[in-house]
């Protein structure tokens, strides 16, 4: 039996009220309502959560990450004041591999603030206990409050959850794809009555001759703009690691996950995570936009081979006992190869920075170099 939550109702209350509700309307109640947002109250990481992300697979992936950050450094002059941000920083797995990783570099550790955005108290606290002892750690509910200076932002898995709008072609033209009731009261998909105008000359020219039928996703471009400024105006990079595609296109990504198992994200809506793929594509013409240097994206396979977690994994592993080198093995597996249950392919990783930096480690500034996705 299907278990119903709370904000079932009220959703249904909402769209019986107010008429059909637009998709990234019913994502957003789903994830982050109030009182019964999936994001607002659980732990959904782990064998025991919903899904597990790569810090959570291995060490090594947040330790190449604080390297990388080292790096950034590096290019912006070495400053004396210098921010380590993360946007949902899930357990503060990543964050905790990425100082430990920084420790080799005492001139750097000793000048870095680390500031952790989250709105989730029960992840807040398990940050908390996973940092514990670590030097200048903040935290934060809004990117926004973080104080001015150079930084790097990490992004890992944080655009996938932002609400997405869909976009259904029809003769008529584009309309906005909706949730509504169906005859058993049932959440059923639908679209607007009236397309919306004008709305093709936003499309990128790929897309523009899409078939009747075609669903095309987007997001705003605020959160990627505002990481941009932040690093074009006060020097630094952003790090954008998650699942998606390289180039825009059509097609219906909208998804849940609950239990390690793909779900109707219409049937437990704030039980279940509800996410969509990012389209990296969109995200460089945002940053360009504003002035930001793009660099990537890369898959993430190979991203994480440029930074040499081969030769980490090695290392790891000759000080190991069996069972643990072969932990380490199946995590490096997954982290960097394709295929069913592999990471590698399917994520994506892309760098924003400031102007002035004119390479990143293992990313090219050269955004055809990817290839298709």
């Amino acid at each position: 039996m299907i278990e119903l939550s709370p904000l079932h109702t009220e959703i249904k209350r909402l769209i019986k009220a107010s008429g059909p509700m637009p998709v990234w309307r019913y994502m957003e109640l789903c994830l982050s309502h109030p009182q019964h947002g999936y994001y607002i109250s659980r732990d959904p990481l782990g064998r025991e959560g919903d899904f597990t992300t790569a810090p959570e697979v291995s060490q090594m992936f947040g330790e190449l990450l604080g390297l990388w950050a080292a790096s950034v450094w590096k290019a912006i002059g070495s400053p004396q004041q210098f921010h380590l941000i993360e946007l949902g920083p899930g357990r503060g797995t990543m964050m905790s591999d990425a100082l430990r990783a920084l420790r080799v570099a005492p001139p750097l550790y000793q000048t870095l603030s680390v500031h952790m955005i989250e709105i989730n108290p029960v992840l807040r606290e398990k940050q908390k206990a996973m940092l514990t002892g670590m030097r200048n750690i903040n935290w934060h509910e809004r990117f926004d409050e973080v104080p001015e200076g150079p930084c790097v932002i990490f992004a890992n898995e944080y655009f996938d959850v932002l609400p997405i709008h869909q976009m259904v072609r029809r003769e008529t033209g584009w309309h906005e794809r909706v949730i509504e009731l169906d005859d058993n009261e049932n959440f059923s998909y639908g679209a607007a009555a009236e397309p919306t105008p004008g709305f093709e000359t936003l499309l990128p020219p790929l897309v523009r001759a899409a078939p009747l039928g075609a669903i095309f996703e987007w997001r705003p471009d605020s959160e990627i703009m505002a990481l941009a400024k932040r690093v074009r105006d006060q020097r630094g990079a952003a790090l954008i690691i998650d699942y998606g595609h390289i180039r825009s296109s059509v097609g219906d990504t909208f998804q849940a996950i609950a239990r390690h198992t793909f779900a109707d994200p219409l049937k437990t809506p704030g039980l279940a995570d509800i996410t969509a793929h990012v389209d990296f594509d969109a995200l460089g013409r945002a940053a360009e936009a504003v002035g930001a240097r793009v660099h990537g994206p890369v898959i993430q396979g190979e991203f994480l081979q440029r930074l040499g977690i081969e030769t980490r994994a090695l290392t790891l592993m000759q000080k190991a006992s069996l069972e643990v080198a072969e932990d380490i093995a199946n995590g490096l597996k997954r982290l960097i190869s394709g295929g069913r249950g592999g990471m590698g392919s399917l994520f994506k990783v892309l760098a924003v920075s400031d102007p002035g930096i004119p390479v990143l480690p293992a990313l090219s500034d050269d955004r055809t170099e990817a290839g298709a996705s």
